[in-house]
């Protein structure tokens, strides 16, 4: 469990209970005096937190084939853009040279031959039903993709070209009419169905080959590869995806023993991961602090972090941001993600350099939230609650007087006094419970 020092503080004021109850039986612990000083107090809040990557993509094939070359190596930095692996998929090569075949066979501008108004309608609406079956099997290539961002750009390219025919066919249908008014010539009406169905086989070259295209998975970010995909991901999608890769997914469940990773020239399913990339050039923290906490820390607040891998190591931090929707942890509390950036740490006793830590490593992130400099300050300890406030047992005139204070900072070990008490006064830093108020003080 993880708490502010004010909660800490709380929790030293009561085990003085049980002590006094013991003094009952015992020789009463002696009153130890200290006195109120000038210093610094720093606020504490801790929280936990996971040690986190830039961000993360899983490339996913987006077609059932085979992984006909793999670029990339376990461990490896890669650039942004960089060619990871490449799917085979025969049917959407297929349906890429069959358009490729149209577009060639597509008239150039007056090769329609018509015998009329009759025969130039018949082929406009043969035109009109080729070009739906091309954007039906489009969407019929983009429907097996499994990545949903990229059957999402893809789809939507699908709808842009359906919509720009439309216009070259309602352009001929104008023309048609034109002609049958006669105010138009045949000829002119022809040049305009010719365009509408190189329109179309262009298009349906275009949406064939941004199928094929997206066979080959490239880096969407600089980092780290490592083959087939993390069991669980974190990661946020990212966009462009037909030009750049796929969003994170999960895998499925492997065989133990068995290497996850699919090999070059391995059947993969739509869906299936073949490589992830870790952007490490920068990392991070991701606290959770809890509500009564969260409204200290700011952007800029300075942090340290200790983290579980690394014994007696600390890494400086400094808080980038605060989520401002709260998360719900599994006791039913309400705390929110503070988002770090995570220093070069050092070992403590040494000062030799930690080691680097790795995406998903637990850590104790320490948040410096307050800092009170010159400031009077008394020990934590000395701080008792009597009547409902915050009291300091001092001594005044040789007596012991409870003078209640105003609280500022609050430290670990020391906290600052607001008012109540000077600096250089005399106060009792342990057993107050054995004194009385008017007491002779030694």
């Amino acid at each position: 469990m993880y708490r502010s020092r004010a909660v800490i503080l709380a929790a030293g004021v009561l085990v003085l209970l049980p002590m006094t109850a013991a003094s009952c039986d015992d020789t009463p612990d002696p009153v130890r005096l200290g006195n109120a000083q000038i210093g610094t107090v720093d606020e504490i809040v801790e929280a936990p937190g996971t040690v986190t990557a830039r961000t993360a993509a899983t490339l996913t094939a987006p077609a059932s084939g085979t992984l006909r070359e793999l670029h990339a190596e376990p461990g490896r930095r890669v650039r942004k853009g960089d060619v990871l692996a490449v799917i085979d998929s025969p049917e959407l090569t297929r349906r890429r040279d069959a358009a490729a075949e149209a577009v060639e066979q597509a008239p150039t501008g007056t090769g329609v031959s018509t015998g009329g108004t009759a025969e130039f309608a018949a082929v406009r609406e043969r035109t009109d039903e080729q070009a739906a079956d091309a954007f039906e099997q489009a969407r019929a290539a983009a429907a097996q993709i499994a990545d949903p961002q990229v059957k999402k750009t893809l789809l939507h390219q699908v709808d842009a070209a359906e919509r720009s025919y439309e216009t070259a066919s309602a352009a001929s249908a104008t023309a048609l009419r034109s002609v049958q008014r006669g105010v138009a010539s045949l000829s002119r009406a022809m040049g305009t169905l010719s365009a509408a169905q190189r329109l179309q086989a262009e298009q349906a070259y275009e949406l064939a080959d941004a199928a094929v295209d997206a066979l080959t998975l490239r880096a969407p970010v600089a980092g780290v590869v490592q083959l087939g995909g993390p069991a669980q991901t974190g990661g946020n999608p990212l966009a462009g995806l037909l030009e750049s890769g796929q969003a994170p997914t999960t895998t499925s469940g492997t065989m133990s023993g068995v290497d996850a990773a699919i090999p070059e020239g391995g059947w993969v399913a739509a869906g299936t991961p073949v490589v992830t990339v870790v952007d490490t050039a920068r990392l991070g923290l991701s606290a959770e602090v809890d509500e009564t906490d969260v409204l200290l820390v700011g952007e800029g607040v300075e942090a340290e972090a200790e983290l579980d891998a690394a014994p007696g190591a600390s890494y400086p931090a400094t808080v980038r941001a605060v989520d401002l929707l709260p998360t719900t942890s599994a006791r039913g509390g309400v705390s929110y993600r503070v988002r770090l950036e995570l220093g070069a740490g050092s070992f403590a006793d040494s000062g030799e350099p930690a080691p680097s830590p790795r995406p998903g490593m637990s850590a104790v992130i320490r948040l410096k939230v307050r800092q009170a400099a010159g400031a009077v300050t008394v020990p934590a300890s000395a701080v008792v609650s009597a009547d409902g406030r915050d009291t300091v047992w001092t001594v005044r005139d040789g007596r012991y007087t409870a003078v209640p204070v105003r609280l500022g900072v609050q430290g670990e070990d020391t906290v600052q006094v607001v008012s109540g008490v000077t600096a250089g006064e005399r106060v009792v830093v342990a057993g107050a419970d054995q004194v009385d108020a008017g007491g002779e003080a030694p």
